[in-house]
């Protein structure tokens, strides 16, 4: 599982352009709706993907995901259908990294050992679950690295030098740097600000850094990626499915085709990333 992560990263330092993760809802605003945009984002210019498993009390998230999670639990989604999304992506993809994101309650709820053998199963390629400190490392995190399973790591601009090595422990993959304090879909930062974050990062570790919460456009994504070894776009692509349901909150024709247009300009700003920073 982790070798999937890994080819990926190093396929793309070799490229010499940083990855675009894209996070969607699982089960938002239905599962077949969900699943086709599952399926789309590789061919649209995903390296990754994260899976968001929708839960009752999302404390890291904004309006958006939190309205997207609940759409998707109106419909019946669950941690078990999560899981089995992934399980189809994976009959016609393996080579897109998966990562579940999500939180632990679910988790704790389907049962640890069942859930990472169900997650190994379906071919999840990693984990970041947002609310488990370090200190909780043998809940969770150490039994997936056993199971091969990567165990992201968020850090934040609070997160200071004394706290980050500790917090590095145990993560694998790589490191997912919040960009600011708050939740998801908040403004974007200074991009300067970014790269000296990143660099400080880097001086703690070998894994590649990537770096969400805030873009929004193919201009961010390439201001972002000049820094980072990847760019997570999760608030923006929930928008473009909440924008396109009808007044019932149904998926339309245009539902999937909205996401794909989204991403592949988003696509382009990474694209374009490390050729900019290199003139």
């Amino acid at each position: 599982m982790t070798a999937r992560m890994d080819k990926k990263f190093a396929d793309l330092k070799a490229e010499g352009r940083p990855a675009l993760v894209t996070y969607f809802m699982a089960g938002d605003p239905d599962y077949q709706t969900s699943l086709e945009i599952m399926k789309a984002l590789p061919g649209a210019g995903a390296d990754i993907i994260e899976l968001g498993a929708p839960f009752s009390d999302p404390m890291a998230d904004g309006p958006a995901i939190q309205l997207a999670g609940q759409r998707a639990l109106k419909n019946g989604h669950s941690l078990a259908k999560t899981i089995q999304m992934a399980r189809e992506f994976r009959e016609g993809d393996q080579t897109t990294p998966i990562v579940l994101m999500g939180y632990y309650n679910p988790i704790y709820i389907y049962g640890v050992e069942r859930f990472l053998d169900d997650a190994v199963d379906a071919g999840i390629d990693g984990l970041i679950i947002v609310d488990l400190p370090v200190e909780m490392d043998d809940e969770l995190c150490i039994p997936a690295i056993r199971k091969g399973v990567n165990f992201i790591r968020l850090t934040t601009p609070t997160t200071d030098d004394r706290r980050l090595p500790k917090v590095l422990t145990n993560t694998s993959g790589f490191v997912y740097y919040v960009s600011m304090n708050g939740i998801t879909g908040s403004a974007l930062p200074d991009p300067s600000l970014i790269a000296g974050a990143v660099r400080r990062i880097k001086s703690h570790t070998d894994l590649p850094v990537c770096v969400g919460f805030g873009v929004k456009t193919a201009e961010h994504a390439r201001l972002i990626g000049a820094a980072a070894d990847g760019v997570v776009v999760g608030t923006a692509i929930i928008n473009q499915v909440a924008t396109s349901l009808d007044k019932e909150g149904h998926a339309t024709a245009d539902t999937v085709q909205a996401v794909v247009t989204f991403v592949n300009g988003l696509s382009t700003g990474v694209r374009a990333a490390r050729l900019a920073a290199a003139e």
